[in-house]
């Protein structure tokens, strides 16, 4: 029964693009256009075709990492980009509902980041092996979406133009002291200090990230400038001119989003100004993919634009600018990718074959969400008061 089923659901999606699967019963069937790119697959067990009608989602990832999911060469971008490109085609199918039902579902429930589930929820992530970061990030450790000026830049060019398009965005003077909330590997924070003449201090929830943090803040003279603290953004941290936060509000959870906007109000001087860049959709408010929720980013959750823009409407706060980068983090992820996999016999060595595995399906499904589907860059420009920033945008061009 379920692998009629399943014949009847590829049959009904894969209208752009081809694709071939083999039947555990050695069955071959070919779904889509015969003169497009061929996708082919065989899936080694069927037991999994139940579990892809209750969750989809986690399904096909789970699949792919026990090998009951096989892709002919490995082409998992090919795979996820044909099912993404013809869900994306098809927004109101039944299908499409599917896949929406079962992200939103008691399975994939949201629950509130309390503090004590946040530092466990960073923990899983952020305190892996700094090896790893160092073998697909830029030298910067920039674990974030860069800005590309031109589709050719490196990475390394295109995460220096994120950090200096954001300071030019919190409209930095000499000596004012500025807050980095969520501050990874210090390079935010270091950069403001050393180009922008001001007073940074970053917060982090990653005993790692602090750590190698405060050591590049020491390296590089800066001690009294930049200081880096195991905190959380809840906590009294005083007052400051400028508040940044870059790649946290992800991990903030939907029923936080009035107490952490009241946090940057209270946090902020009279004139003070925060600029918030996160992982946004372009849909409605909805779920977390359950995969990258279960293996890769418990606590995790990307806002809508809405549901931001309530919150900081309800702590009478001015949202004074807003820019949607589309197609930056799709650019960023495709760098990571090719890096992970240049050194992936390296990275096999510091966990193993299933680990990479994992990654490698978690830097390729994102990057596909960004390119094929719902998924942008918010950067939120927040004031105090309404005449802090200049009238107009011309100040983000000098």
């Amino acid at each position: 029964m379920w692998i009629r089923l399943l014949d009847k659901l590829l049959g009904q999606l894969v209208k752009k693009g081809q694709l071939q699967v083999e039947y555990p019963n050695g069955r071959i069937i070919r779904y889509g256009q015969s003169l497009d790119k061929k996708i082919e697959i065989k899936i080694n067990r069927p037991q999994i075709f139940r579990r892809l009608f209750v969750n989809p989602d986690l399904t096909i990832g789970e699949a792919y990492l026990d090998g009951d999911l096989v892709i002919k060469d490995d082409d998992l971008f090919g795979l996820l980009a044909l099912i993404t490109q013809n869900l994306t085609n098809q927004p109101d199918s039944w299908i499409s509902r599917l896949l929406m039902f079962s992200n939103n579902s008691f399975l994939n429930s949201i629950k509130a980041n309390v503090p004590s589930r946040s530092k466990s929820n960073v923990k899983h992530h952020y305190d892996l092996s700094p090896e790893l970061y160092s073998l697909f990030l830029d030298v910067d450790k920039q674990y974030s979406c860069a800005y590309f000026k031109n589709v050719d830049d490196t990475l390394e060019q295109a995460q220096e133009q994120k950090k200096h398009h954001i300071a030019k965005k919190l409209s930095l003077h000499p000596g004012m002291n500025v807050l980095d909330i969520g501050s990874g590997w210090g390079g935010m924070a270091i950069t403001l200090a050393k180009d922008y003449n001001v007073s940074v201090l970053g917060i982090t929830l990653s005993e790692e990230q602090q750590k190698i943090s405060q050591q590049r803040a020491v390296n590089e003279g800066l001690e009294g400038k930049v200081e880096f603290k195991l905190m959380d953004y809840r906590e009294d941290l005083g007052v400051f001119d400028r508040i940044v936060s870059v790649g946290m509000f992800e991990h903030v959870g939907v029923p936080n989003y009035e107490e952490y906007f009241r946090s940057l109000k209270n946090k902020l001087s009279p004139g003070g100004v925060a600029l918030v860049h996160t992982i946004g959709r372009i849909s409605p408010p909805g779920g977390t993919s359950p995969w990258i929720k279960k293996y890769i980013f418990p606590g995790g959750y990307i806002p809508a634009l809405s549901e931001m823009v309530a919150a900081v409407e309800k702590n009478h706060l001015y949202i004074s600018d807003v820019e949607i980068l589309r197609m930056h983090y799709a650019m960023t992820l495709s760098h990571w990718h090719h890096r992970f996999t240049e050194n992936e016999e390296i990275i096999k060595g510091i966990y193993d074959e299933r680990f990479c595995r994992m990654w490698r399906y978690y830097l390729v499904a994102s990057e596909i969400s960004f390119r094929y589907y719902q998924q942008v860059v918010f950067q939120v420009q927040i004031s105090k008061e309404q005449m802090t920033l200049p009238l107009t945008r011309d100040y983000l061009l000098k």
